[in-house]
């Protein structure tokens, strides 16, 4: 820990003149930073301090900031650059400054230089209590001073060694790392080891999986009787075959008319006739053909040739014409 110090006072209102007796020899030389608040700058006790500082010969070049700034980032303090930092804040500026005061302190840690010192002044008895603890969290020594309203925290020469780990003499143990362990752990955690043998996958098969499945629809053989329709979901192309078969045989149905008058007779229609006029009753079914002349139900004499019911035996008006694929054996 770096010695401590006696101060010689003049009074707790001169708290530009009070130094160090004792390392008066070594203080650390460079730029002093006086921060203040919007506050202290209103009631000019921030102009005081700043004039104070710089006429004071033994001081070097004071830089003026604003604690908003430093909070804020708007001002990015040198590491160890000053030999002094004097801080003027009201009682509400603390009160504001809340649960950020840790990281003010830690900021203002990194850029003090090495034996340089922390002034905090016109402090409050619970503000000068609170600060004290987390100065000496931060690193800081504490100097003995003897105004109540103010703080002198000093900064030791090295930071490691007024830290809170060393303070309460705890050291941190570091175990001897064994190779062997550190690769046995890694082994554990592979997905294969290296000395593992290969497994046949095949070997792990038995006979009833390398059986031939059965097919749920038994395979259509020509020449024999089929025992069953398809499935629903079929996959073994019976469903194919059906389908086909179901439209060869509606091709091969005859289409015919069928008079039924008392000399009436019946009318055979080709292939092409039975393709028109099974369109032409789709077309109807379907509501897109009307009648123009009003006369296709009194039968093709009184027909156009475009007329889809031409071929169709007459019909009753407003009657829905169907033909019944029963009668193809007649």
């Amino acid at each position: 820990m770096a010695p401590t110090a006696i101060y010689a006072t003049t009074g707790s209102a001169d708290f530009t003149s009070s130094q160090p007796a004792a390392q008066q020899s070594q203080a650390p030389q460079g730029p002093v930073l006086a921060i203040g608040s919007l506050t202290t700058a209103s009631d000019e006790q921030y102009q005081r301090l700043v004039t104070g500082l710089s006429s004071d010969g033994s001081k070097g070049k004071v830089e003026r900031q604003l604690i908003d700034r430093v909070l804020d980032g708007g001002m990015t303090l040198l590491a160890a650059h000053y030999s002094a930092i004097y801080i003027i804040l009201s009682a509400s500026d603390y009160a504001q400054l809340g649960t950020r005061i840790p990281s003010l302190i830690q900021v203002l840690f990194t850029s003090l230089q090495p034996h340089a010192t922390l002034h905090l002044v016109s402090l409050s008895s619970a503000d000068a209590s609170r600060l004290r603890s987390e100065l000496l969290l931060a690193g800081f020594n504490i100097l003995p001073l003897v105004s109540s309203s103010s703080l002198i925290a000093q900064k030791p020469a090295t930071a490691a060694a007024a830290s809170l780990k060393s303070r309460t003499g705890a050291l941190p143990l570091k175990r001897k790392v064994d190779g062997t362990s550190k690769a046995a752990k890694q082994r554990l955690w592979t997905l294969e080891a290296p000395s593992a043998s290969t497994i046949d996958a095949t070997a792990l098969l038995t006979p009833s999986d390398l059986a031939r499945p059965i097919p749920t629809c038994e395979p259509f053989l020509d020449g024999q009787p089929r025992r069953k329709k398809a499935c629903k979901n079929c996959t073994c192309g019976l469903a194919e075959l059906e389908e086909e078969e179901t439209r060869a045989a509606e091709a091969n149905q005859k289409l015919v008319a069928v008079d039924v008058s008392q000399n009436g007779g019946v009318t055979e229609f080709d292939a092409k006739e039975k393709e028109r006029i099974l369109k032409g009753l789709a077309d109807i079914q379907a509501g897109k053909v009307t009648s123009s002349c009003g006369s296709c139900f009194l039968g093709d004499a009184f027909r156009c040739e475009s007329c889809p019911y031409l071929g169709l035996p007459a019909f009753e008006p407003g009657q829905k014409v169907e033909i019944d694929f029963g009668s193809d054996d007649i």
